[in-house]
C-alpha cells in the first residue's frame, strides 16, 4: 500500500520562516532549516492531495548534483545527506528524514535563472508568436521540442504569487545588476551543459531547468533545488521526437491530465486520482534511479 504524503509540516519550537508551494524554511539561528513535502503544484495551484515521497525525492536528487557540481560553483549546504541531525531537531526525525537539509542563510537572487537546451513550453509558446524566446533571436523552421544550437539563458521573474514572466537579461540585469546578471548566466549554463551531457548517458534529456543563486558573504551560490522533476524537463532519450510534445518524467504529466478536465486553473484545484498519483511517484523515482544510479 502506498504510504500516505507528508503535506504539511511544522516543528513546535522552531519558528518557521516561510511556507512555499513545496517546500517549508525554518530558522535555525544562524542557518536555515529546508523541507521539501509532498506537496505538488500545477498552474500555480497546489493539488489538495500530493505525491508520496516526492519531497525525498527532490531533496536527495538535490544533495547529489549540490555534491556532484561542487568544484563548479559554490553551494549553501552546510551538512551532507548523511550527516546526523542536530540535537534540537532530533525529537522531528520522523519528519524530516531523507527530506530536509540544513543552508546557509543566503540572499536569494531576484530572478529566475532558467536555461534552455529545447524549444518548449512558454519559450515554444513565444517562438510561434515572434521567433524569440526571452527576446533572443532564433532561427526560422525549428519545430516544438527541437534541439536548439546552444543552450539559451532566459531569465523570469519571482512571482510570490501567480505566474513568473519572462524577462530578456537586459531586464534581469536591470533587477540584479548586470555583474551578478552575467555570474548567473554563466554558472547557469556551464551547470545545465554538465548536467544535460551527464543525463543523456543515463537516458535522459534535460530540457530546461531552473537555477536558483544567492548571495552569502558577497559571493554568488548555488541554493534551493537543483534539476529536480519539480525544476526541469526530463524527457527519455529513447522516445524524443522533435515535431511534438514529449513524454517526460516530470509533473507534465499531472499537468497533462487537468488540461482533460473542465477546471479554470483557480483555487481550488481538483483531487488527483490515485492512478495519476502513482504514476507521478514511478516517474519521479525512475528518474531519481537513472540519474544517481540508486534507489531510494
Amino acid at each position: 500500500m502506498m504510504r500516505e504524503p507528508l503535506l504539511q509540516i511544522d516543528l513546535p519550537g522552531i519558528p518557521k520562516v516561510k511556507s512555499g508551494k513545496v517546500r517549508e524554511m525554518f530558522d535555525l539561528g544562524d542557518r536555515l532549516l529546508l523541507v521539501a513535502t509532498d506537496r505538488i503544484s500545477a498552474f500555480d495551484c497546489i493539488m489538495p492531495n500530493g505525491i508520496p515521497r516526492k519531497g525525498e525525492i527532490l531533496t536527495q536528487l538535490s544533495f547529489f548534483w549540490f555534491n556532484r557540481f561542487a568544484s563548479i560553483v559554490p553551494n549553501h549546504l552546510l551538512a551532507s545527506s548523511t550527516d546526523p541531525l542536530p540535537a534540537a531537531l532530533k525529537p522531528h526525525a520522523a519528519k524530516l528524514e531523507r527530506r530536509s537539509m540544513i543552508v546557509k542563510k543566503a540572499k536569494p537572487l531576484a530572478i529566475e535563472c532558467v536555461v534552455r537546451g529545447y524549444l518548449a513550453g512558454s519559450g515554444w509558446s513565444e517562438y510561434r508568436r515572434k521567433q524569440t524566446v526571452c527576446g533572443i533571436k532564433l532561427p526560422s523552421g525549428l519545430r516544438e521540442s527541437s534541439e536548439l544550437s546552444e543552450p539559451i539563458f532566459t531569465p523570469a521573474t519571482k512571482a510570490e504569487s501567480g505566474h513568473d514572466e519572462n524577462i530578456s537579461f537586459e531586464q534581469a540585469a536591470d533587477i540584479v545588476g548586470c555583474d551578478l546578471a552575467l555570474q548567473a548566466r554563466t554558472a547557469s549554463i556551464r551547470l545545465y551543459s554538465e548536467a544535460r551531457a551527464y543525463a543523456r548517458e543515463r537516458g535522459i534529456i534535460i530540457a530546461d531547468t531552473k537555477f536558483e543563486f544567492g548571495l552569502y558573504e558577497d559571493q554568488l551560490i548555488l541554493i534551493d533545488e537543483v534539476l529536480t522533476p519539480d525544476s526541469s524537463r526530463f524527457w527519455p532519450a529513447d522516445r524524443y521526437e522533435p515535431g511534438r510534445a514529449q513524454p517526460s518524467f516530470d509533473k507534465q504529466f499531472v499537468r497533462d491530465y487537468l488540461e482533460t478536465l473542465d477546471w479554470n486553473k483557480t483555487p481550488p484545484a481538483p483531487t488527483l486520482p490515485n492512478e495519476v498519483v502513482a504514476r507521478t511517484q514511478a516517474k519521479y523515482l525512475e528518474a531519481f534511479t537513472r540519474l544517481t544510479g540508486k534507489s531510494l
